[in-house]
């Protein structure tokens, strides 16, 4: 038995690409805490390996002297042999569950160290089983992930990382970004009833998501000519993906949008049709901010930095498509600028609309205020907008001065 068994594990270690060391003092572990169970020994078991024979010794760790005042533990032990006459044979009932679950240990250990690494990574799985609950995906043989997709309301421990308008069957292809990577030491995470749980953690809701699908369809991007500046996303909705490019002769959202739209369609079928809006990221915040509420035009926006507000000004007929529906519009370009916006009709500027705002214009409101507009209020405010060339007051003042 003990030739047998350094044979098998030297050939084990060499198949498996584990250490040979390692193995033999994570079996020498196991099988001390089998030996103290069937030994019915008082004291903690510790078990040795010869490594040339294979011949197996097994000692009762017997404390010394006088516990620890404070601890209770002892600092001292004695290794009595307990070896039993049929050592070989209970160590052959025992290895091989024990080998079993050395070899499961050591791949999820080797799985956390290579994906943990890889986390924000885009990966392509095929569904394997799905519930009201999960969906397990079969990212390589042998390697699986979970997206889960739980009531939150009813488990709030769990997430749920599947867009709201997506269903998924066996055997389909899907991306997904990982997210996260359970640690294989934690059994509290890892269990799911008497199943265990996969370690790795993907999501399609992900914002990554949407970035690493332009890397695809995008060279400029994954060559960093083009960058993604911020991602807003109501997964399984709409989206707004601001970039800028790094060579001034190049359109960034002409790039990810593609000839014909190409390659912004790739991915917006592969978000199942979630509508997804490029638009121009720029360091002057009004500018982004009009950006921003693409597609409606806007006609000024005012930025209050006080209260890190942007004042935005729309003709009537592209109020509603600047809110958007539910306030969608809006509510993506807040989040994409950081900003909170204000949208007001042009119909309602004017009288004390701003007599209590208190800003200034993207670049220099102090040298500029020879080019403000002239329009002053009832109230003494006078008007923070440009004056349009070749007049004394802004597009929205200059017609009802004229009348």
């Amino acid at each position: 038995m003990s030739s047998e068994l350094m044979d098998a594990l030297h050939a084990l270690a060499q198949e498996k690409k584990i250490d040979e060391a390692y193995l033999l003092e994570s079996l020498e572990s196991s099988l001390a805490k089998s030996y103290k169970s069937i030994l019915g020994l008082e004291n903690d078991a510790r078990v040795t390996i010869d490594r040339e024979t294979g011949k197996i010794y097994v000692f009762e760790m017997v404390p010394v002297g006088e516990p620890d005042e404070e601890t209770g533990e002892y600092a001292e032990f004695a290794a009595r042999d307990v070896t039993p006459n049929n050592v070989s044979r209970i160590a052959a009932a025992n290895v091989k569950k024990h080998l079993t679950e050395i070899l499961r240990s050591h791949e999820r250990q080797s799985l956390y160290l290579e994906f943990i690494k890889r986390k924000g990574e885009l990966i392509s799985g095929q569904v394997l089983q799905t519930t009201s609950d999960f969906t397990i995906l079969k990212i390589r043989d042998g390697v699986e992930a979970e997206l889960p997709h739980f009531d939150t309301a009813k488990n709030p421990n769990e997430a749920n990382y599947r867009p709201f308008n997506e269903r998924y069957r066996h055997n389909n292809r899907i991306k997904a970004v990982i997210v996260d990577v359970r640690d294989p030491n934690d059994a509290e995470t890892l269990t799911r009833g008497k199943n265990t749980r996969p370690l790795i953690v993907v999501s399609r809701t992900h914002p990554e998501l949407i970035e690493r699908l332009f890397e695809i369809e995008v060279p400029e991007i994954e060559e960093g000519i083009v960058e993604i500046v911020a991602i807003a996303r109501e997964q399984g909705a709409r989206s707004k993906v601001s970039v800028k490019s790094n060579e001034p002769s190049l359109d960034p959202v002409g790039a990810c949008v593609g000839p014909k739209g190409s390659r912004v369609r790739m991915v917006v079928e592969e978000l199942r049709n979630e509508r997804v809006d490029v638009i121009a990221w720029s360091n002057n915040l009004a500018t982004y901010v009009g950006n921003a509420l693409s597609p409606a035009k806007v006609s000024s926006v005012t930025i209050d930095r006080e209260t890190n507000t942007a004042h935005v000004v729309v003709s009537d007929d592209q109020l509603s498509l600047a809110i958007g529906k539910e306030g969608q519009n809006a509510r993506l370009a807040a989040r994409l600028t950081g900003m909170r916006i204000d949208i007001k009709p042009a119909s309602f500027v004017g009288g004390d609309l701003f007599a209590s705002l208190i800003s200034e214009e993207e670049e220099g409101a102090d040298d500029l205020a020879d080019e403000r507009c002239a329009y002053v209020s009832e109230n003494g405010i006078r008007c923070r907008n440009h004056a349009r060339p070749g007049s004394r007051f802004c597009g929205i003042h200059e017609q009802s001065e004229a009348n």
